[in-house]
């Protein structure tokens, strides 16, 4: 239970803008590191979004692609200057859409209060791929990683300059043929199990249940707020460790199988999923839900079989 509160509590930081958050993607965003002694950042939601912490008790002011003030992070919070065009870039995610008419970088700052936080989360597009297409590298050789660029991000104290300084890079996908496999092996093993040694279904839904549990973790420490289905599937496969009559049994490896697993395999197409640590740790955890699940789903079902007969 203490697992599934951790997973429950939302993220502090303020969002300077909405934007489309990927669940997977082939783009590696790394920040390397910040000239500026006092905060601290990193990308989040598989390198969506930039987050900076402050810590300093001067005014820290993030700058737009015109060089004009953008975000300021203050002792009271952070803020933002509605007349900067990167207020409105940033939401449509597109350099040629319609500016309202006071986004003007040369315009006098117009600051308004987003938050009390000294955290603050933003879709910067200096730090992404923003192309259609795949990058001519990844094209000529999609079989190994590319690196694309170096990126910059301005910040300023008083007059001032720093930046946050970073790298992106495509990564090929993982050969999501073997998560496949791996899960239908998990399961036809899961069954097995169940079925030579009864006593084993414990076991089974102790692992069914965490795997859910622990990708919602590793979501939520990458700076998203993970679905409720998946700490509700890990409750209910944790349920049955402890109860499992077949129909319950049955009812529980579904709900598993299909919201923890089969609805989270598109991070078996793509190189970074949006957790943090290594990738193929998120992808065993939803490999072992998809097919513990469906396992422990079977067993119930042949368990309700075999008392109707």
């Amino acid at each position: 239970m203490a697992v599934a509160g951790a997973v429950l509590v939302p993220a502090t930081p303020a969002f300077a803008h909405g934007g489309d958050i990927p669940g997977a993607t082939a783009y590696r965003t790394t920040v390397t590191s910040a000239t500026l002694d006092g905060v601290e950042a990193r990308m989040v939601e598989a390198g969506a979004r930039v987050e900076l912490t402050s810590h300093s008790e001067q005014p820290v002011e993030i700058l737009g692609y015109a060089g004009e003030p953008y975000l300021e992070m203050r002792p009271d919070g952070t803020w933002q200057n509605v007349n900067s065009p990167s207020t409105y870039l940033n939401e449509t995610l597109a350099f040629d859409s319609p500016l309202p008419a006071n986004a003007d970088a040369t315009a006098p700052p117009s600051w308004r209060k987003i938050s009390d936080s000294r955290s603050v989360r933003w879709h910067d597009q200096r730090t992404q791929w923003m192309s259609t297409g795949k990058p001519p590298q990844a094209v000529a050789d999609p079989s190994r990683s590319h690196h694309l660029r170096d990126w910059t991000l301005p910040l300023r104290v008083q007059t001032t300059a720093y930046e946050i300084r970073g790298t992106l890079d495509w990564e090929p996908p993982p050969l999501a043929w073997m998560w496949w496999a791996g899960a239908a092996l998990a399961g036809l093993a899961a069954a097995a199990l169940a079925y030579r040694w009864p006593g084993s279904v414990r076991a089974v839904a102790l692992v069914a249940g965490l795997a859910p549990l622990t990708y919602a973790l590793l979501r939520t420490l990458d700076g998203e707020t993970p679905p409720p289905v998946l700490v509700l599937a890990g409750l209910l496969g944790l349920a049955a460790v402890y109860r499992h009559p077949p129909f319950f049994l049955a009812l529980s490896g579904a709900v598993v199988a299909l919201f923890a697993g089969f609805n989270e395999t598109r991070i078996f197409f793509a190189a970074v999923p949006p957790t943090v640590g290594p990738g193929s740790v998120a992808r065993l955890a939803v490999t072992l839900a998809l097919g513990l699940g469906a396992g422990l789903a079977l067993t119930g079902v042949l368990r309700m079989r075999s008392t109707a007969l």
